[in-house]
């Protein structure tokens, strides 16, 4: 199989498997520290067996990368925590495309903290993707649909949930040759240690439904995703790798409408179609106005 087709099919693969989260998440019927706790202890089983599969456990961390990603595991729990609280207060579609404001926090930090210049077209981006957050809280569904459930503070756990994810993307940056496995192994390790205080241990999960949904969010959204995803980078130029990546939020959507029946209101529709554009046209550097051509001296 030529090598940019089959790394398009892992990085499809790896996007279909993070977009069904959501559903395992539900289908858990824990609370967000509890399923975050889970997937950090059964991920931790698989990518330890695919590291020594792989030889990375004889690849020594320095106790500088080692601490940088220890901070980037505190960032990615509680990303974790607050995007799996946000799917029952607003719904795994709405917290999915919210979510998706990740690229422009990571802009945001590279202006504070590297020194990067934003431009206009960056500029312009943004602020189509503000204004589809902005379409997706004024749409707030009835009560009668989302009974007992908190409309905004999902919208705001989203958003926490995308600027953490931003957090532990920018400390990553300083783990450059760092195989990505390795840093996964030790962020879920840090996961198992933050959480296990607060895990209900005279409540833990009962049937076969919770923990085979626990199960695979470890073993298949960490584990098998991180083979796929890491392996597709490997063989995508920069700019399918981000192509592909927006096959996460439109499968999210699709799951929550199939499984649960969410479906997104026109308003939330419009909005959750800005912010996934703007993304994508922040990733591929789309222009939004075109230079006028400059005349040439008659």
């Amino acid at each position: 199989m030529d090598k940019t087709l089959r790394g398009a099919t892992e990085m499809t693969a790896a996007m279909t498997i993070l977009g069904t989260i959501g559903l395992f998440v539900v289908l858990s019927g824990q609370g967000a520290i509890d399923v975050v706790f889970w997937r950090c202890a059964f991920g931790a089983l698989a990518l330890l067996v695919i590291c020594s599969a792989q030889g990375l456990l004889r690849r020594h961390l320095t106790w500088k990368k080692l601490a940088v990603a220890a901070i980037g595991g505190v960032a990615i729990v509680v990303n974790w925590a607050m995007l799996f609280t946000a799917y029952s207060e607003a719904s795994i579609g709405v917290a999915t495309a919210v979510y998706n404001t990740q690229p422009f926090i990571l802009v945001g930090f590279g202006i504070l903290f590297l020194g990067e210049r934003i431009t206009v077209n960056k500029l312009g981006w943004l602020v189509i993707a503000f204004a589809g957050v902005l379409l997706i809280v004024q749409a707030k569904p009835g009560a009668v649909e989302y009974a007992g459930s908190n409309y905004a503070l999902g919208i705001a756990l989203s958003l926490g949930a995308a600027f953490f994810w931003a957090v532990a993307a920018l400390l990553t940056k300083k783990l450059t040759g760092t195989p990505p496995q390795l840093i996964a192994l030790v962020q879920v390790c840090v996961g198992i240690l933050m959480l296990a205080p607060f895990v209900s241990r005279n409540a833990l999960p009962e049937g076969t439904m919770a923990w085979g949904s626990l199960v695979t969010l470890g073993a298949v959204h960490t584990g098998l995703m991180y083979i796929l995803m890491y392996g597709a980078v490997q063989k995508l130029p920069t700019y399918l790798q981000g192509a592909f990546s927006f096959i996460y939020p439109v499968v999210a959507i699709l799951v929550d409408y199939v499984a649960f029946g969410h479906q997104l209101k026109p308003l939330q529709l419009v909005g959750a179609a800005a912010i996934i554009i703007a993304a994508m046209g922040m990733t591929f550097g789309w222009r939004l106005l075109r230079r006028k051509a400059t005349a040439s001296p008659s």
